[in-house]
């Protein structure tokens, strides 16, 4: 469990296109809020009736309270970006205040930021604020298609020269090994991106022995390498079995039948809410960047607010104990002694 966050109610002031699968949406908070560069919100959304949690990168804001985001229609989404599609100006949203755990460390000799799809949006208040120290960094941005390239104009004057835009259907790719070869030993890299993308960057990074304090990356745990499906997880030891459905996390299922889970990030990085696996028949979709490759390998945990199991089921050991049935003789016998 997680200390509750402090919730307050935003308005919708405007909602435009950006490009054919990204909206940005302008809330107004209640009370000025600062957002540092590399800052988040935590939305409430609603989905199939239920509350859950997501989060959205701060594209812009200022004093007045006034917040920007952006939100990509997700195939196969578990119904975050369906909820927000469907919000227009005048709509009230529950919202935490910004919080940014992806703030760049100043004074780096060169920086470099790789950007994939919808992961472009928390690299625009960083490529603002290393700017305003003076400092260029490069910025490598990947797209599907030309019709993707969301704040393509703000990201040239930001980041001018540095900015470079890949596009894959016109066989675009970005370069990792060259790039991170390029980059100064004491350079740092910031990232944010599909799996695969920060996949590569995070293996060759490690494969050449660079520094793993100057790589830094931000996940919402959106992505996996296969679409979402149902699966059971099995927790033998408190005779439990829960469904987990696509739209809905390991994390909340396990909660939502009694099964209490830390939890904090709620996007794969954190790390508190991963539990023990002790059993699997099909595949962990590994969504988290909190685990090494090789951890991934093992499948010997799981984190369970973003991860999942496809062609099969898990089987768990959880840390919670679960409360003692004192309804027994024996167990109130031993409970009394503690």
């Amino acid at each position: 469990m997680t200390p509750a966050a402090v919730w307050q109610h935003a308005i919708v002031t405007a909602v435009r296109g950006l490009t054919p699968t990204v909206r940005e949406i302008s809330l107004q908070f209640p009370t000025p809020v600062h957002a540092a560069p590399g800052a988040h919100i935590n939305v409430e959304v609603v989905i199939d009736g239920l509350p859950d949690t997501r989060s959205y990168s701060v594209v812009r804001s200022a004093a007045d309270g006034q917040v920007v985001i952006a939100v990509k229609s997700v195939e196969n989404s578990r119904g975050g970006s369906r909820y927000m599609w469907t919000l227009d100006a005048g709509a009230r949203l529950k919202v935490t205040a910004p919080v940014s755990q992806f703030e760049p460390s100043y004074g780096a000799p060169a920086y470099l930021l790789i950007a994939g799809g919808i992961g472009v949006t928390p690299m625009l208040s960083l490529a603002r604020a290393l700017r305003r120290t003076g400092a260029a960094p490069r910025l490598l941005y990947a797209v599907r298609n030309p019709e993707e390239r969301a704040y393509a104009a703000e990201l040239a004057e930001v980041a001018g020269d540095g900015l470079h835009v890949h596009v894959a259907s016109e066989g675009q790719s970005i370069d990792i090994p060259a790039e991170i070869d390029a980059l100064p030993e004491a350079g740092q890299l910031y990232m944010c991106g599909p799996m695969g993308l920060m996949d590569a960057v995070r293996s060759h990074w490690a494969g050449v022995g660079r520094d793993a304090s100057l790589l830094r990356y931000e996940n919402f745990g959106s992505g996996g390498r296969h679409a979402p499906q149902s699966f059971t997880v099995h927790v033998p030891r408190l005779g439990v079995e829960v469904q987990v459905a696509p739209n809905r996390s390991m994390l909340d299922a396990l909660n939502e039948a009694g099964v209490a889970t830390l939890f904090n990030c709620r996007r794969g990085e954190c790390g508190l809410c991963a539990v023990d696996v002790v059993g699997l028949t099909g595949d962990i979709d590994h969504r988290d960047v909190f685990f090494s490759d090789e951890q991934h390998k093992s499948n010997r945990k799981i984190c369970t607010c973003v991860s999942r199991v496809v062609n099969g089921d898990i089987t768990i050991e959880p840390a919670w104990r679960g409360d003692p049935d004192l309804s027994r003789p024996e167990v109130l016998e031993n409970s009394e002694m503690d």
